[in-house]
């Protein structure tokens, strides 16, 4: 897909716990882990939000478009 997910990174910028994070944004320290690995196919605006509201960051910080990562459509 191309797509990065940088979390792991910025819960360590800001000292936040995977499991702190999961229970101020309101979803499970499972799915947060899903996310954090790039195993999911989509995330909720609201979901987006409420993250970087408590890492204090942008969307761009989390998630990075890297067009050599990901699903080879062509493959």
């Amino acid at each position: 897909m191309g797509i990065v997910v940088r979390l792991d990174v910025m819960l360590a910028l800001r000292k936040v716990r995977s499991k702190d994070l999961a229970q101020q944004v309101g979803i499970t320290e499972s799915n947060l882990s899903l996310l954090k690995s790039g195993k999911v196919r989509g995330i909720r605006f609201e979901t987006l939000a409420a993250i970087c509201r408590h890492l204090d960051c942008q969307p761009g910080d989390i998630l990075v478009f890297d067009p050599d990562t990901g699903d080879d459509p062509a493959a």
